[in-house]
């Protein structure tokens, strides 16, 4: 029978891991530079508001005039299509209803009538505010989130592969490649944030930890078939059988993954207004995960067994004085 077509991945993982901190590091230099993201409302507390004005003619510098003159100068005007803008603005206030008479008037529905008579009659499609109190709670919450299923997934990992030997380093390297995959889009949406102006918001961290997901559902896949090999194959060295399971798997990653992106650009293209940084965040991660699935967890679980970062920190640390061991140990 004809020997089927094997790339040796696990021969240039160097070229991997390399490649990965290349692309890491314009997002990495991103987030060092402050801020490291643009957060929306629901991060810093205020108010959005989405106005569609009958004067089509109106430019951004109108709105944003206006808002100045009605006493929000700090407010920022985001134009999505002809007589429409998105305002974003300090958190506005509502006076509290007297016992007795009738209820003074709120910041929004005086700003709303200055606008109306700059700019003439509008409607409005949207409006939020969070308060300084509940954005303070969404930071706190999204924080516990992310680390919460960090340790689950090592947990869950470490004992569905308890059979194998040592077990616990697929849980991280699994763990690296997600981590990987999230500062992948975390770092391109530093740069989006200083670029274009995009703000995160909730379904940012939505998008967030469905990345983690996806990018762990898609290493326990190639860990799986590891496993498998392993087992059925003791004699053989650990290196070939993870290029072994890489191969086999392959075609079933790619064509998963690249269904779910065409799906998810469709949806982009056609305008999916509120929930499109959560649709630009799942691509990102989709396209990183895919990629740290086949190049990333499985090399990390190659370099390990073989003391590869071990040579490379006494190469960084010459000053330490350590033998270096035929095999790697945990």
């Amino acid at each position: 029978a004809r020997k089927p077509f094997m790339f040796d991945f696990v021969r240039r993982r160097g070229f991997f891991f390399a490649l990965s901190a290349i692309i890491l590091i314009p997002g990495v230099i991103s987030l060092l530079i402050p801020p490291a993201l643009e957060p929306g409302i629901e991060f810093t507390s205020g108010a959005t508001m989405t106005l569609d004005f009958v004067d089509e003619s109106l430019t951004q510098d109108d709105v944003s005039d206006a808002l100045a003159d009605a006493g929000h100068g700090e407010a920022r005007v985001q134009r999505t299509s002809d007589g429409t803008y998105i305002i974003r603005m300090d958190e506005l206030q509502t006076p509290p209803s007297p016992p007795i008479g009738p209820t003074p008037p709120s910041e929004r529905d005086s700003l709303q009538l200055s606008l109306e008579a700059s700019l003439g009659a509008f409607t409005v499609l949207n409006f939020n505010q969070v308060s300084e109190i509940v954005s303070n709670e969404i930071v706190v919450s999204a924080a516990i989130a992310v680390l919460f299923a960090s340790l689950a997934i090592l947990a869950y990992i470490s004992w569905t592969f308890r059979n194998v030997p040592k077990s616990y380093r697929y849980g991280i390297a699994a763990l690296v490649a997600a981590g990987h995959d999230v500062l992948f889009v975390i770092g391109a949406f530093s740069i989006f944030g200083k670029v274009f102006g995009t703000e995160v918001d909730s379904m940012f961290i939505t998008g967030v930890l469905t990345v983690l997901g996806f990018s762990v559902h898609d290493t326990i896949v190639v860990f799986d078939r590891i496993r498998e090999n392993v087992t059925t194959n003791p004699g053989v060295a650990y290196d070939e059988i993870v290029n072994a399971s890489l191969t086999e798997t392959l075609a079933r990653s790619l064509n998963t993954s690249i269904t779910v992106i065409f799906t998810i650009l469709a949806l982009l293209l056609l305008g999916a207004g509120e929930i499109n940084v959560l649709l630009l965040t799942l691509l990102l991660g989709i396209i990183a995960g895919t990629y740290s699935s086949i190049f990333i967890a499985s090399q990390i679980l190659v370099s390990w067994e073989y003391g590869d970062f071990g040579r490379i920190l006494r190469r960084l640390t010459p000053w330490r004085k350590t033998e270096e061991p035929a095999t790697a140990s945990a």
